[in-house]
């Protein structure tokens, strides 16, 4: 694997690219005043909201809002990864990509992942190899009605029954029992020593990373023996938490993914891809993380939950939920879907055939109908205290959304269901319960509403934190698109904790030796420096200030400047103040009596 790419290289390069012919080269552009305007590559859409800047070489859709610079439109578009994208760009440029040397250490770690990999390959060329050699698989698919096509798609292959099918095969090809134990392809018996296969008799899936390498494997037993599914174990190339079984198949057939269905099992996944349904994927035994979320609506706006409609289905519905709320930013959209007893996607699609299937997922119930049915589930709502309860249930999940044009329409939908005005509502988001996660089935509501009174944070501490960090995101917004205006950022300025200070102060650094800098130019240092993740963040929070004018940008910079550095004034007077009411009033000092009166007069000044 080659060295990273110098940051100064990245920064060149987003400075010589021109992002309306890139973008055009590949959607149709068409100049409106200043602009380029489209319909948004990302999002289904009727009229143009995806505006490019060539000014600061900057692309932003007002309807998903996707944004970014030319390396994150070619990494979205065509689904590079990021170093891939950076070549195909200096390829078209006509310039050679350098890169850093490695260190000792890096290039050790970079050859015992490749290992991992080519073992991986290998084995899943061997299963492949073995299903085609045993009739025993052979039969199991036609039964489960899977055609070979379908098979060869997904790498379909058989793990044999005997204990050292894989490891011979695999010995034979020069790679030692060691590496394939941390491959998790081998499992050593440390009490007798006897290293072993770890799939056996399984009809083998394997697993791909996003780049279409494989990385683990699932194995499905022949019968009803126990367990049904087995899955590789972490390894240094493989974390279930983070992957999503079928992601990479999705890609390969679809150039847009307009919709991802998070399904239980992998055959659920191939099922429905044999029925031309390709959004479907699937996470590798466990229920559905952050990351996996997070993960899907990096490559979709819209994100459907299936799950079983009995009561295991619904808690598993209700954790989803939760892990989902904070990332539902507007312009995504969650959906769940609950199927009839006895059914799951494979059998569902098989008995009413993929155009009814589809219509059944695109009448799936909306997070919002969700998030009140649960929480209403046993409540009389004709009642003032059902109607009470239901908003004190539905608070905490409205409090995890994140602020936007959503989390409003959710508070005046709960105001509405419930008959109280906003500011009863705001009372209510407020108060201390709140700050408790409300539970997964509606059997743990009662020792939950008895719990919430126990418990004390305040969520009002919590949503003051939280919009004093949405300041501090529209700061580095509006100092990334007019970098010159750092001259007006004050050396002693005080910016309160927030989790995205530091990302401010890191700004601040770079734009005083550079304040030259473009956006595009700053969006590159901020690749080459942080990374992917924080780059997105700040073409983020540019986004947020998409509608101030560049006018009024210095105007706005002062006034949170003024703002902040009030507030830390006020903040230490309060703490002086708290240390002064610890003292007995006879026991102060003339000086301290004074400092007192004069804190009660001015602590708010």
């Amino acid at each position: 694997m080659a060295g990273l790419i110098p940051r100064t290289f990245i920064e060149d390069l987003v400075s010589r690219l021109d992002i309306v012919e890139v973008i055009d080269a590949r959607v149709p552009l068409k100049k409106t005043g200043a602009n380029f305007m489209a319909c948004c590559p990302f999002h289904n859409e009727k009229s143009p909201s995806f505006s490019v800047n060539p000014n600061k070489q900057f692309y932003y859709c007002f309807g998903c809002g996707a944004s970014g610079d030319a390396i994150k439109f070619l990494m979205e578009y065509e689904r590079l990864e990021f170093t891939e994208a950076v070549e195909q760009l200096a390829n078209k440029a006509g310039i050679e990509v350098p890169r850093e040397e490695r260190t000792p250490q890096q290039k050790k770690q970079e050859k015992t992942r490749k290992t991992l990999y080519d073992a991986l390959t290998e084995a899943a060329r061997f299963f492949f190899t073995q299903l085609r050699h045993e009739a025993a698989p052979r039969n199991y698919l036609v039964r489960r009605e899977l055609s070979p096509q379908i098979a060869r798609d997904f790498g379909l292959g058989f793990a044999p029954g005997s204990w050292d099918a894989l490891l011979k095969h695999l010995s034979s090809k020069g790679y030692r029992d060691e590496q394939l134990i941390e491959a998790g392809l081998l499992i050593e018996n440390e009490d007798s020593n006897r290293r072993y296969d770890r799939f056996r008799n399984r009809v083998m899936f394997p697993i791909r990373d996003s780049r279409g390498r494989v990385i683990a494997f699932g194995g499905r037993v022949l019968d009803d023996s126990k367990p049904k599914y087995l899955n590789s174990p972490e390894t240094p190339v493989f974390h279930k938490g983070r992957e999503l079984y079928g992601l990479y198949e999705c890609k390969q057939k679809l150039k847009q993914i307009d919709r991802l269905m998070l399904v239980e099992g992998y055959m659920d996944v191939v099922a429905l891809g044999q029925f031309d349904i390709h959004f479907a994927v699937a996470t590798l035994g466990t229920a559905a993380t952050e990351d996996h979320i997070q993960l899907a609506f990096k490559n979709a706006p819209e994100l459907v939950f299936c799950f079983d409609g009995d009561a295991a289905g619904r808690r598993a519905a209700a954790r989803a939920l939760q892990n989902t709320l904070p990332y539902v930013e507007d312009g995504r959209t969650v959906r769940f879907l609950f199927l009839p007893d006895g059914e799951d996607p494979d059998s569902l699609v098989r008995r009413i055939g993929t155009e009814q299937f589809l219509k059944v997922v695109a009448h799936a119930m909306p997070l919002e109908e969700y998030i009140f049915e649960q929480a209403g589930e046993d409540i009389d709502l004709s009642s003032m205290d059902g109607r009470a309860k239901l908003a004190k249930r539905v608070a905490p999940q409205i409090a995890k959304l994140p602020v936007g044009i959503f989390h409003e329409l959710m508070n005046d939908e709960l105001a509405k269901r419930t008959g109280l005005n906003r500011a009863t509502i705001d009372r209510i988001l407020a108060s201390p319960e709140v700050n408790v996660d409300p539970p997964t089935n509606q059997e743990d509501y009662h020792s939950y509403e008895t719990e919430t009174h126990r418990v004390r944070p305040k969520l009002a501490a919590i949503q003051t934190a939280s919009r004093t960090n949405d300041m501090i995101r529209r700061v580095i917004g509006l100092l990334s698109r007019h970098p010159l205006a750092i001259s007006d950022v004050e050396t002693n300025s005080s910016w309160p904790e927030a989790p995205a200070t530091l990302s401010l102060i890191d700004l601040i650094e770079v734009l005083r030796k550079r304040p030259d800098m473009s956006s595009s130019q700053l969006y590159g240092v901020w690749l080459a420096k942080h990374g992917a993740t924080h780059a997105q963040e700040l073409m983020d929070c540019i986004a947020l200030t998409q509608n101030t004018t560049d006018a009024n940008i210095v105007t706005e910079l002062k006034e949170y400047q003024t703002y902040f550095a009030k507030k830390a004034r006020t903040q230490t007077k309060s703490q002086r103040l708290s240390e002064l009411k610890q003292i007995p009033l006879n026991e102060m000092s003339d000086e301290q009596r004074d400092e007192y009166r004069l804190l009660i007069r001015t602590r708010r000044e």
